[in-house]
């Protein structure tokens, strides 16, 4: 099967990421979970590590590799990028090429000939936001694909669009990206 990273950034919706790699272990792919700093906030590396059975990174400065350089080995060794769930502010430091952190340093080693994908979750008047907009056109004309927002209430009681699809829309916009 694949190897898949899934990069994970803070937001609500981190819970729905750990149902996402759980999927995709189930269906026989190999998943390595990157969190930011702020979606340790929200969830733990431990519960990406049980659903992966692979150890679930957030810190850059304590590396798995010998030569320090996780973010080139990651980059080099997977099949498919997916950011799930994607915030406001992980958006514009994909679309601006910032690579502050471990997920962001994989982002941009991460081959333009392989699938990359990415879940926006965020309330709707930040979806809406003409900086936003901005972002999402950046990512897609470099070759990122949206999977969602889609409607309803987001975490904070708002009901519009910007909450993140549900897990098995993830996995089988996942699925589809790599039988492509």
């Amino acid at each position: 099967m694949s190897s898949i990273l899934v990069g994970v950034s803070g937001s609500a919706a981190c819970f729905k990421a750990v149902s996402v790699c759980s999927e995709l272990k189930k269906q026989g792919h190999e998943v390595r979970a990157l969190l930011t700093r702020s979606a340790t906030r929200l969830v733990t590396p431990l519960q990406f590590s049980c659903v992966s059975g692979t150890e679930a990174l957030h810190d850059e400065w304590r590396p798995v590799s010998e030569d320090g350089m996780d973010h080139i080995e990651f980059a080099r060794n997977a099949d498919l990028f997916l950011v799930a769930p994607a915030s406001a502010d992980r958006l514009g430091q994909l679309a601006l090429g910032l690579a502050g952190d471990l997920l962001g340093s994989t982002a941009l080693a991460f081959g333009f000939q392989k699938p990359r994908l990415i879940a926006p979750a965020m309330n709707p008047e930040m979806w809406a936001h003409p900086a936003i907009r901005r972002h999402v056109e950046t990512l897609q004309s470099d070759g990122w694909n949206l999977v969602g927002p889609c409607s309803g209430v987001t975490a904070c009681g708002e009901d519009g669009l910007g909450r993140m699809v549900e897990p098995q829309d993830i996995v089988a916009a996942v699925q589809s990206a790599l039988e492509a």
